[in-house]
């Protein structure tokens, strides 16, 4: 009984009701309808935005310092990249530093030819001499004002090096060179662009790192 007052009740209450109050209240549900709707759409879009075309991925340690910093957040971009010389990219490859991805610049690309000089602190890509305002020049209680040195402390040593980068593979350096674990050293060597996850765009947070990344 009790429901079926309450239903007469309902109906009397829309019974009660202007046509301009009951034109007001379909557009209310209206809105609500089309608001839940486009929310859903949103949604959508960003759950497929950052699966298949950009992630955040957090730094892990110093060796892009002074580019990038512990713990930045970085957003990344995965789809339609071509790796290219100079860029910041995510890789990760298998069985390689326990998985972990990594955060590195690439120095060169297939079929070019990298030779390292330590002592002259000098990177040479097919003869010519990269300029790199990017690295870490900061003076360093071990190494001094040498911020390429040959001796640090990573096994194996660096050495002057040779290489010449296979097709389809990249050659990787972190910009804090004296505290970077990459090409340089065998445990990583060349990267095949397959390890490659993409392209650091930007870093978001914190906001004082905040910025496009070069």
């Amino acid at each position: 009984m009790k429901g079926k007052r309450e239903v007469s009740a309902l109906e009397a209450t829309l019974r009660d009701q202007t046509p301009e109050e009951q034109e007001e209240q379909e557009g209310w549900r209206q809105s609500l309808f089309e608001w839940l709707e486009l929310l859903a759409i949103v949604l959508v879009i960003i759950v497929t935005l950052f699966t298949f075309v950009v992630s955040i991925v957090g730094v892990d340690g110093s060796s892009m310092y002074p580019t990038l910093h512990d713990r930045d957040l970085m957003l990344v971009q995965r789809i339609a990249y071509e790796p290219r010389q100079g860029d910041v990219i995510v890789l990760r490859k298998d069985n390689t530093f326990d998985n972990q991805a990594l955060v590195k610049r690439i120095i060169a690309t297939g079929g070019q030819t990298v030779y390292i000089d330590y002592d002259a602190n000098t990177i040479t890509v097919d003869g010519q001499t990269l300029e790199e305002p990017y690295l870490n020049y900061e003076y360093d209680e071990f190494y001094g004002s040498d911020y390429m040195a040959d001796k640090v402390d990573l096994n194996p040593q660096y050495v002057n090096q040779e290489f010449t980068v296979p097709e389809g593979c990249v050659f990787v350096c972190g910009d804090n060179r004296n505290h970077s674990s990459d090409s340089r050293v065998t445990e990583l060597g060349m990267v095949d662009q397959r390890y490659v996850i993409g392209r650091v765009l930007m870093v978001f947070f914190p906001f004082a790192d905040f910025g496009l990344v070069r």
